[in-house]
Parts: structure tokens; C-alpha cells; sequence
């Protein structure tokens, strides 16, 4: 059962993202796009953090988090994007779904850390 969920069609990212929390003691899972990670959420209920990136083939990141919050009609696990992505209409989407934050790659735990804590423990 994991505390923690990596959305990503990269392996680098989901690799990077996974072992620093991880080595954190975070039990950590993985996914290669947002219809994998959906399936996650729907089925590990430990699940209290999702970092999430937006553009990603099958389903990306922002559709995800609207069908996690609309359809599953979980809204108390956090979703942070972590992407490429920078357009404020694309933030304002990722907003209006519920998204706790919004980090533009490269990924850097160290700062996060904090964040992390105060959302899961």
C-alpha cells in the first residue's frame, strides 16, 4: 500500500520522484500515465499524495485529476502537478479540479520536503 503515487509517461521522472521519497521512508507507487494512476486511486485507498505529470498519452495528468475528483468523488487525496507545463489556462484547469500544486520540472525534493510533510505526515 502506498502513501505516495508518480504519474509519469517518463521513467527518468518516475524513477527520480520515487527513489527520493523512498529513500524518505515514503512507501512509493508508480504509474506510466493517468489512466494507470486512476486505477491506483481507485484501488489503493493509502494512496494520500499524487505527484502528476500533465501531458502523457491514454490520459493525461489534468483528466485524471477531474475524473479522480468527479467521478471517484475523492477529494481528499492530494494531487500536485509536476510538469513541463507553465500555461496559467492549464493551471487554472488543474485549480478549479482541486490540484494542491503546481511544479514545473525539474523536479527537486529537497524543496517540496516540506510541502510533503504537512500534506501526508
Amino acid at each position: 500500500m502506498a502513501q505516495i503515487l508518480v504519474v509519469d509517461d517518463s521513467a527518468t521522472v518516475r524513477n527520480e520522484v520515487s527513489s527520493f521519497f523512498k529513500g524518505k521512508g515514503y512507501d512509493v507507487a508508480t504509474a506510466n500515465d493517468g489512466k494507470q494512476g486512476l486505477d491506483n486511486i481507485k484501488t489503493d485507498a493509502s494512496i494520500k499524495l499524487v505527484f502528476c505529470d500533465v501531458n502523457m498519452p491514454i490520459m493525461d495528468g489534468l483528466t485524471m485529476v477531474e475524473k479522480v475528483r468527479n467521478e471517484l468523488k475523492n477529494s481528499k487525496t492530494a494531487i500536485i502537478m509536476l510538469t513541463t507545463e507553465s500555461d496559467p489556462k492549464m493551471k487554472a484547469r488543474g485549480k478549479a479540479s482541486g490540484v494542491k500544486g503546481w511544479i514545473v520540472k525539474p523536479f527537486n525534493g529537497t524543496s517540496v520536503l516540506g510541502a510533503v510533510k504537512k500534506l501526508i505526515g
